[in-house]
């Protein structure tokens, strides 16, 4: 039994590590976030990468042009232009503090209000607000304070292209663009 705890314990340390991570370069399902990719023409991709509240702009914006340059040389051409690039931000504010718990572990069920025989026991002359239980109200004792959480989603629209690359800002070479952005790319563990 208590092997069956300690892996229990090990496995739900392992499940908060990796809550606690920035995303990774990884394919993204429908649980998780990472890279995605849509076919539009023979050689025109949507690419995008979307990244938790732990990845950076800077990072999301380096993985999405990482795969676009993968896909190119996936699909047999030498350089991509970028049609159409764009980064959004999902910026919402989260509860945090001393007196916040997600699960309401301060919540007392009081028995006038849901017991079985409710009504019987309601005393209309106590006042709720001075009981001995008032401080364990789940819906007004909210948090202490809050903090702001931004995850990013980079995409772009690309064309690809065979041969040289047209000397043009627009136009990345492919093989360039692996060659230098490899050392950045932080893979999930196999």
């Amino acid at each position: 039994m208590k092997r069956l705890s300690l892996a229990a314990a090990v496995a739900a340390l392992a499940f908060t590590a990796a809550c606690a991570t920035a995303t990774p370069y990884q394919p993204a399902t429908v649980s998780d976030r990472g890279y995605s990719e849509m076919k539009i023409e023979d050689n025109r991709f949507q690419v995008e990468f979307s990244g938790n509240s732990l990845t950076d702009r800077k990072t999301v914006e380096t993985y999405l042009l990482f795969r676009a340059a993968e896909l190119t040389k996936q699909n047999g051409y030498d350089h991509f232009r970028v049609v159409r690039r764009d980064t959004d931000a999902n910026t919402r504010v989260i509860p945090s503090g001393a007196g916040y718990s997600p699960y309401y572990d301060h919540f007392y069920l009081n028995y006038r209000y849901f017991g079985p025989r409710a009504g019987y026991f309601y005393d209309p002359y106590r006042s709720v607000r001075y009981s001995r239980y008032s401080f364990y109200d789940p819906f007004w004792d909210g948090p202490m304070s809050y903090r702001e959480q931004t995850s990013y989603i980079a995409s772009a629209e690309i064309v690809m292209g065979k041969g040289a690359k047209p000397d043009d800002v627009a136009f990345f070479d492919a093989d360039q663009v692996i060659f230098n952005l490899a050392g950045q790319i932080q893979r999930t563990a196999p």
